[in-house]
């Protein structure tokens, strides 16, 4: 059985504040370890309910934030930016499951640094008409793949997005949302625990589904009108909103590539204080 965990950042056991998860900061050296821990902790369950292959594709930022140094020896690591499908990277190598690992909540939405893809400037994100986080999306992507989400981790409010998403999928709420900057965390023992055992009875859903085939319309409201004006000279990107794209794509993975065009356009066009 071979599974790929898409490890983000936000999501991870005691993460709580920016600087936790930008990197460079001294709080980000010190969460990259914890980071590690929960990864390792997953690899450790997965492996003992019966996969063979484990790979770690990175998901936050940089995507060079996990220590290879002190990663589970069962595991490979997939690391660095510029991959052609980005969090899901790997998802079309014939994976039996995936891992949603230190996911958190969507733009627009509570939940501890919520935010989607960008982490200011986007206010929602809707797939075909329903509000999308980062796991929706990649959910989207893993069921074109045919490939079942296995596990979710992150806040207790990625918990409730993931029921939605994933209904089927084990879900381990790494800590208590209190503010967008501020959580009730269990300690690494705690959650490493419980990272393990999801993750090994996580496996009896392992397993290649039928592939979803569709059509798919992603939209992207901002919270300025000029990154709506500065997406839509994308082709195929439409103006639908004072401060709304949106764009059809006949799959998914298009979709998504897509999307990563619109988020870097909208980035670019961010000035200074004012935004």
């Amino acid at each position: 059985m071979r599974i790929m965990i898409s490890a983000d950042m936000e999501g991870a056991t005691g993460v709580t504040w920016a600087a936790d998860v930008e990197p460079g900061t001294e709080q980000w050296q010190r969460f990259r370890r914890m980071f590690t821990g929960d990864v390792n902790a997953c690899v450790a369950g997965l492996v003992d309910g019966g996969a063979t292959e484990v790979l770690v594709n990175e998901a936050h930022s940089s995507q060079r934030n996990l220590l290879l140094e002190e990663l589970e020896p069962r595991a490979r690591l997939l690391t660095g930016r510029h991959k052609p499908l980005s969090m899901m990277q790997g998802i079309d190598a014939g994976m039996d499951g995936v891992v949603f690992l230190g996911y958190h909540a969507g733009a627009g939405v509570d939940g501890v640094l919520s935010h989607t893809y960008l982490p200011n400037s986007i206010t929602g994100v809707w797939l075909d008409g329903v509000l999308a986080s980062e796991g929706r999306l990649n959910a989207a992507m893993a069921a074109e793949h045919g490939v079942p989400v296995l596990l979710v981790t992150g806040d207790d409010l990625t918990c409730v997005d993931a029921e939605d998403y994933a209904p089927g999928a084990r879900r381990v709420a790494v800590k208590e949302c209190v503010s967008r900057y501020a959580a009730i965390c269990s300690p690494p023992k705690h959650t490493a625990a419980e990272i393990f055992q999801a993750a090994k009875t996580g496996m009896a859903m392992a397993g290649r589904v039928e592939p979803a085939s569709s059509s798919h319309r992603i939209e992207v409201e901002f919270d300025a009108t000029h990154l709506a004006h500065a997406a839509a000279v994308i082709p195929t990107v439409e103006l639908v909103g004072v401060r709304r794209v949106g764009f059809d794509a006949p799959t998914i993975t298009e979709a998504m590539k897509a999307f990563k065009v619109v988020t870097a356009i909208a980035s670019g066009a961010v000035e200074g204080a004012y935004g």
